[in-house]
């Protein structure tokens, strides 16, 4: 197939690039160019910016793709632009969502016609309006999406802990490091390449058409649970400080409506829809191997180990002030 990833450079997206030129599809780039991922040599490459959109239009002139995947996408307008710049030029249009638009506390596991809602979160709220957005397009124009809500997916460079590098060092260093409310929710974590396993499936499918999916693994862990794999892969102890999502909000705006919009819920998702479309799809990489590759990557160079300082801080002072 003729496929075009506007983005294709980021954590989730490097994969699936990957994915699709292993199996043989012809890849095009639309970015920039300036993500520090070197693009595939086997990959076609438009090198502009898509707020550009005169230019985007005459690089795409003489073009008609099977599937354009949309991988950074994040409000509605950006909706209605890529709409405007593709109607017509391709079979079918992917909007990459997030499964944190679930309303919580969600039934688990959740399946895709779980109810959206997420007042905490501005990035969640968006997500919603884009896909609301598109269902307006396909109720007025039948306009051939596709929406897909991953969840916490990750690579060896985006440590899913919070702040990443900062928690990494923190717990090989022996520092405590803040996990929210009592450690037991739960939660699911993808590895970025059992994610494109399961995306590549949804491209040029016509039954994925006007559908929703999320994509995510099996393998279901407690916060505590995924400190503690992290520590004993380092072959370190793990000391976890415990602290009430709605107290880490009063410290930090961002982190506290990412938890209280998400990773303070338990979220399990029933996988099943994937499956029957993609009867292949099976994520086969389970944490601990993935803990494995996340710190290979950071002892691999000096520069995957600066830490935000600041984050740092904050952490320090909110152990001091809730210690006495």
């Amino acid at each position: 197939m003729n496929i075009l990833f506007i983005g294709g450079t980021g954590v989730i997206s490097r994969a699936c690039t990957q994915a699709c030129l292993e199996r043989g599809d012809k890849v095009f780039l639309l970015n920039r160019g300036e993500s520090p991922n070197a693009i595939p040599p086997e990959c076609h490459h438009f090198q502009a910016d898509i707020q550009q959109v005169e230019h985007v239009n005459a690089l795409m002139k003489d073009h008609h793709f099977d599937c354009v995947v949309d991988w950074i996408a994040y409000t509605p307008a950006h909706i209605e632009r890529e709409s405007a710049l593709f109607r017509g030029k391709t079979d079918q249009y992917i909007f990459i969502s997030s499964a944190s638009i679930y309303a919580k506390p969600p039934r688990l596991p959740i399946q895709e016609t779980h109810p959206i809602h997420n007042p905490y979160w501005e990035y969640a709220h968006n997500k919603i309006l884009c896909e609301q957005t598109l269902q307006r397009m396909d109720d007025e124009e039948a306009f051939p999406f596709t929406i897909v809500r991953p969840s916490h997916t990750y690579d060896a460079t985006k440590i899913p802990l919070r702040g990443g590098v900062t928690s990494l060092q923190r717990l090989l260093t022996g520092k405590p490091v803040i996990v929210h409310g009592d450690g037991t929710t739960l939660w699911t974590l993808t590895h970025h390449r059992d994610f494109a396993q399961g995306f590549v499936g949804l491209l040029g499918h016509p039954e994925a058409l006007g559908q929703t999916y999320h994509i995510t693994s099996d393998e279901v862990l407690t916060w505590n649970q995924i400190y503690h794999i992290m520590a004993q892969t380092a072959g370190v102890e793990a000391h976890l400080f415990h602290l009430a999502s709605e107290t880490i909000l009063q410290y930090d705006k961002e982190w506290g409506d990412g938890l209280l919009g998400d990773k303070a819920h338990n979220m399990v998702f029933d996988n099943s829809k994937i499956k029957q479309l993609n009867p292949s799809y099976e994520a086969q990489i389970p944490f601990a191997q993935g803990a494995r590759e996340i710190l290979d990557w950071y002892q691999s160079d000096s520069s995957h180990q600066r830490i935000d300082l600041n984050l740092d801080t904050l952490m320090d002072q909110i152990i001091r002030d809730r210690t006495g």
